[in-house]
């Protein structure tokens, strides 16, 4: 019995060293843990204050910077766009008395023997006037209407009391826009009343 006791007791020894070793071994583990982080310092209130009205001014700048750059941004667009149509008009311009002499080649060559001719005129004529009205080109229409002196101009005047005074009468010739700027004023003959007549 004695013999197994001591055949024993070396095991248990080992055994006991052996959890000595470990905890020895966990023990600087546990040393070398990152030690918790400290609770953050109050920030004074004046210093939150400061801050706090640094970070509205800024954003006030980047909200005027936006609406800055939105407004310059449409301002090109429109001198663009104002530019676009100047160049425009500036070439329709040259061709209106082109459009003229069309009208009045159509109007006065109305015999038969002219009749084929005729209709390549006016073939040509309307691909020419489509292809300016696309552009933007438009008929200033004055006939019937009251006299506009901003869109005409009155080269002839009728004293008569059958229409209103300053009545449109006939358009001797025709006037244009593009958009809205009026290229040539149409030329127009207006009725306009007689003076009442004083009794000597």
């Amino acid at each position: 019995m004695s013999d197994s006791a001591e055949k024993l007791q070396p095991a248990t020894t080992g055994a006991n060293a052996a959890g000595s070793a470990t905890a020895a071994g966990e023990a600087p583990a546990a040393a070398e843990a990152a030690p918790p982080a400290a609770p953050a310092a109050a920030v004074p209130r004046e210093e939150y204050d400061a801050l706090r009205a640094e970070r509205d001014d800024l954003l006030t700048s980047l909200v005027r910077l936006k609406a800055d750059f939105e407004n310059y941004r449409k301002r090109i667009e429109r001198d663009r766009a104002a530019e676009h149509h100047r160049a425009v008009s500036s070439a329709i311009e040259p061709i209106l008395p082109a459009l003229d002499d069309f009208e009045r080649a159509l109007q006065a060559h109305r015999d038969p023997a002219y009749e084929k001719y005729r209709e390549g005129f006016e073939a040509i004529y309307r691909s020419l006037w489509a292809a300016l009205s696309r552009l933007g080109l438009e008929r200033i229409e004055g006939a019937g209407k009251p006299f506009d002196p901003h869109i005409e101009q009155a080269v002839d005047r009728v004293e008569t009391t059958d229409h209103a005074d300053g009545h449109v009468l006939a358009v001797l010739r025709p006037g244009y826009r593009f958009r809205d700027r009026v290229l040539r004023p149409a030329m127009v003959r207006v009725a306009v009343h007689p003076a009442p007549r004083s009794d000597a």
